[in-house]
Formats: structure tokens, C-alpha cells, sequence
């Protein structure tokens, strides 16, 4: 059973409690389809009046905020040793290549790194604990994950529900090809924001290691 038909079977306030749970504890970084069930809710907000999708986008929020500075909290009072067993139960997104590189987006960065990091799977994951464990003062970390919290849970409610709307207009008048054309703009405006925000992790990287082999020259 896909995701969606699951969540046409539990009533509208259990599907918004738990979208909230689910991108909460995928913010407080442990692995979890976050995107998918806010994507797949979404996409029933606008199939069925039951889901209001503004309540919807407000509980997607509420937990990315609220997960993430939990995660910030666990990260500050854990430190590195957290990062460690963390690694050892997730290897696959706690793999030492990977940290490397958020640390460096961070260092790089900053509260930029979480804002556009909501963005990222990858980094959505490791924003609150690893902002944490570098000690990022709390207020630049909060105000990052409030609007980045608000526009990634928000911004992508508004536009798979759009893309919904649309969907089931184009399908009465086209059938199915207008479902998947709509789906297909809706998931490409998603991509062009990931890509984005992955070529400014990447720009970060290089810069980075670019300065470290000048320093090691000079040296």
C-alpha cells in the first residue's frame, strides 16, 4: 500500500499530528520519509475537503521547527561523541564523508546553512544536532530554522497542493495525461530549489578545500 492510500484511511487530525511527528523527528536527525508523507498528504489535501491545507502546512512547520531545536539542544549537550554513535546506528547518513561535508557548509555558511538545508534531504537531517555540536549561537539558529522551517513545509504544501487542484481539473478534461504533466511541474519546481540549494553546499565545499590548499602552500 503506497503512502497516500495509507492516509486515506485515518482521519484528517490524525493525518496533521502525523505529518508534525513525522518531519519533527526526521528534524531532530533520524532517518525518516519526511518529504514524502508532507508530499503524499498534500497531494490528499487537495483530492479531499477533510484536509485543510493550511493546517496541514502549519503542522508540517511546527514540527520542523520544533524537531529541529530539539535536535540543537540533543546536538549542543552531546557534542561530536553524539555524531559518533549516531554514525554507528545510521551509517549510510552519518558516514563520516557526509559530516565532513555539512560541517564544512556550516563553517561556510552559518545560519545560511540551515535555512537552505531544509532544502536538502542530507542536511535536514543533520541541521539541528550538528548546529548543536558546532555551538551555533541559539538565536541565528532559531531565526534560520523559523524561516526555513515555514518556507520548505509551507512552500511545498502550497505547491503539490496546487499541483493537486490542477491535477483534478486537467484530469476530467484530458485523463491521465494532465495528471502527469501536472505532477511533473510540481516535482520539477521542487528539484530546481534542491538543486539550488545543492550547488551552493557544493560552491562552500570547493571554496573551502580551495583555501585550505593555499594555507598549506604557504605554509
Amino acid at each position: 500500500m503506497h503512502v497516500q492510500e495509507w492516509l486515506e484511511t485515518i482521519p484528517a487530525v490524525a493525518v496533521y499530528a502525523l505529518v508534525g511527528v513525522v518531519i519533527g523527528v526526521e528534524s531532530l536527525g533520524i532517518p525518516l520519509p519526511g518529504e514524502i508523507v508532507l508530499v503524499s498528504s498534500a497531494l490528499l489535501a487537495s483530492q479531499h475537503g477533510d484536509i485543510n491545507p493550511y493546517v496541514l502546512g502549519a503542522c508540517a512547520s511546527v514540527g520542523a521547527i520544533v524537531g529541529d531545536s530539539i535536535g540543537y539542544a540533543i546536538g549542543r549537550k552531546g557534542g561530536r561523541p553524539l555524531l559518533t554513535r549516531l554514525g554507528k546506528k545510521f551509517p549510510k547518513h552519518f558516514s563520516e564523508a557526509n559530516i565532513g561535508l555539512a560541517e564544512r557548509s556550516f563553517e561556510k555558511w552559518g545560519m545560511w546553512a540551515v535555512f537552505f538545508g531544509r532544502f536538502v534531504a542530507l542536511l535536514r537531517i543533520f541541521a539541528g544536532p550538528l548546529a548543536g555540536v558546532l555551538r551555533m549561537p541559539y538565536w541565528k539558529f532559531l531565526i534560520a530554522n523559523v524561516f526555513g522551517g515555514i518556507l520548505w513545509a509551507g512552500g511545498t504544501t502550497a505547491v503539490i497542493y496546487s499541483v493537486g487542484i490542477v491535477a483534478e481539473a486537467w484530469l476530467k478534461r484530458f485523463s491521465w495525461l494532465g495528471l502527469v504533466l501536472a505532477v511533473l511541474i510540481g516535482l520539477a519546481s521542487m528539484l530546481i530549489i534542491k538543486n539550488r540549494a545543492k550547488k551552493a553546499a557544493a560552491a562552500a565545499q570547493a571554496r573551502s578545500e580551495a583555501a585550505g590548499t593555499v594555507s598549506a602552500a604557504a605554509e
